[in-house]
């Protein structure tokens, strides 16, 4: 039998996804699952986006720019415009997801063995993305006893080698819901012009932000003009995640030029994910304000369910739908596993993403969870219920 390439054999599974076969045999048993581990938003997409595919046309069998439709970028200048950052379309690339624009950002701006610096934890499947582009990933512990603020500028100097060629960031950040301020990103920014780095910022979760708070964009950092790289995405803007359209952002020119020719293994990103793109960005405001009440309603919800739980800690989130959870128990992965497999709560369960898989650090983050709270307040409430059971009886209870 033929055998696998490195690469194909040292590729991660997602600890996000790892659990399922679990879960589906659970709830063929007729048990019912809530799941906390996926970032699915169950807010209905906007009504103009599914009213234009519905009146799609021929047109869409045929091959598009690579670049993506003019007309879906020139729209997307609007959009920025409105949040504050100013773009043209030649500075927007259409990709297949924002996940293929961290994985075209990663290729083109880092060789490989060259590092990419991330603050821990940090959304998993970017470790996939540096093993398939043949790059490290090497990162900066934060912590859950901050609420996992960006580490000390010390700490990004102390970390970078010659071979760091990049930072990645997710703001708001996925797995912990922290939103970087905009001091916080100018101290990026002295790092990044100082070692002459390129900046990753992933912002796929911009119009989440809470109490008040403000997003700041990294394309706002003046002096990066160049080195800014910032990836954006339809799938929790518009609750349009099986669209899979993204878009790359960049000022260099040499940059998007890597990416349009890289994107010659998909020729184009699909019409049809563009023609729904395009109907989204006539969403009504009024719809965003509705989500985002929405979804600041049920982190309340959660959050405080869960800290009424003894020996758990979950901090307050101000951005994106997520929460980095420290339990009382010996091993996150085992207790997600036991609670599908053995725990049963009025024939309920929960799943849980075990948070060791968000980290880069062996040994952090095994007695912690990501939550993703797209479930309806009362779904949240049942499961922090059936949470708090079953750490009544879980072997692995660290606090008796």
């Amino acid at each position: 039998m033929p055998r696998l390439s490195d690469k194909g054999l040292s590729l991660p599974p997602s600890p996000i996804r790892k659990l399922v076969p679990y879960a589906e045999e659970a709830a063929r048993h007729g048990v019912k699952v809530y799941h906390l581990n996926i970032g699915q938003p169950d807010i209905p997409t906007p009504q103009v986006a599914i009213d234009a595919v519905k009146n799609i046309h021929d047109k869409i069998f045929a091959y598009g720019h690579s670049a993506g439709l003019e007309t879906y970028r020139r729209k997307l200048v609007g959009y920025y415009q409105s949040v504050g950052i100013e773009l043209g379309y030649e500075n927007l690339l259409i990709t297949d997801g924002g996940s293929e624009a961290i994985f075209m950002a990663m290729s083109v701006c880092l060789s490989e063995g060259d590092e990419v610096l991330i603050p821990e934890p940090f959304y998993a499947n970017y470790n996939g993305f540096a093993v398939e582009a043949g790059i490290k990933v090497k990162t900066i512990p934060a912590s859950i006893d901050n609420d996992f603020a960006l580490p000390p500028i010390e700490e990004f100097d102390r970390h970078i080698t010659p071979r760091t060629k990049a930072i990645l960031i997710c703001n708001p950040n996925n797995p912990t819901g922290y939103l970087y301020s905009q001091q916080e990103l100018e101290q990026l920014r002295d790092i990044v012009l100082k070692h002459d780095l390129f900046l990753i910022c992933d912002e796929v979760y911009r119009e989440f932000c809470y109490d008040g708070a403000k997003h700041f964009s990294a394309m706002n950092l003046a002096g990066l003009e160049q080195n800014v790289i910032m990836i954006d995405s339809v799938s929790k803007r518009y609750s349009m995640c099986g669209v899979r359209l993204g878009t790359l952002a960049s000022r260099n020119e040499e940059v998007l030029d890597a990416v349009l020719r890289m994107g010659q293994a998909r020729l184009c990103p699909p019409y049809l994910a563009q023609v729904a793109a395009l109907a989204a960005l006539d969403t009504p405001k009024s719809y965003f304000e509705e989500v985002h009440d929405e979804y600041m309603a049920r982190r309340d919800c959660i959050v405080k369910a869960l800290n009424e739980i003894e020996g758990v800690y979950c901090p307050t989130p101000r951005g994106a739908f997520y929460s980095i959870v420290r339990l009382p128990v010996d091993d996150s992965e085992r207790f997600a596993r036991w609670l599908l497999e053995e725990f049963r709560y009025n024939d309920r369960t929960v799943m849980l993403a075990p948070a060791a898989g968000f980290y880069g650090t062996p040994g952090l983050g095994r007695n912690e969870v990501r939550i993703a709270y797209v479930l309806k307040r009362e779904d949240l409430l049942a499961a922090a219920e059936c949470m708090k059971e079953a750490l009544k009886v879980y072997p692995g209870r660290t606090i008796r």
